[in-house]
């Protein structure tokens, strides 16, 4: 799971840069892909175990692929950064949950 927030936070800045420097193709690309793993990673969510968690993170995810939908219709690198603005912090908080229970 650390792996798919961590490519689609690649993703999202890699489209980003792409959009800004006027590659535009790579940059639709990359924010597809990255929309493609949100897109997943809401799909697991499991409101059986935590639904107030999981209706927030839901309405995060949503955010984050409209964002990526407008950096790939529009070629917006700014809606890339968005998506990237609000998703970075649930990777790193994800990252450090797993790492903290590895070191249990």
């Amino acid at each position: 799971m650390v792996l798919l927030f961590e490519t689609a936070l690649r993703h999202m800045r890699a489209s980003a840069v792409a959009l800004e420097e006027g590659r535009r193709h790579e940059g639709v690309k990359l924010a597809t892909k990255a929309s493609d793993i949100v897109i997943e990673l809401h799909a697991t969510l499991d409101r059986s175990r935590a639904p107030a968690l999981c209706d927030q993170l839901a309405a995060l995810y949503r955010f984050v692929c409209e964002k990526l939908l407008e950096a790939a219709t529009i070629g917006d690198p700014q809606a890339a950064r968005d998506a990237e603005r609000v998703f970075a912090p649930l990777a790193d908080a994800f990252e450090r949950v797993v790492s903290a229970g590895a070191t249990r």
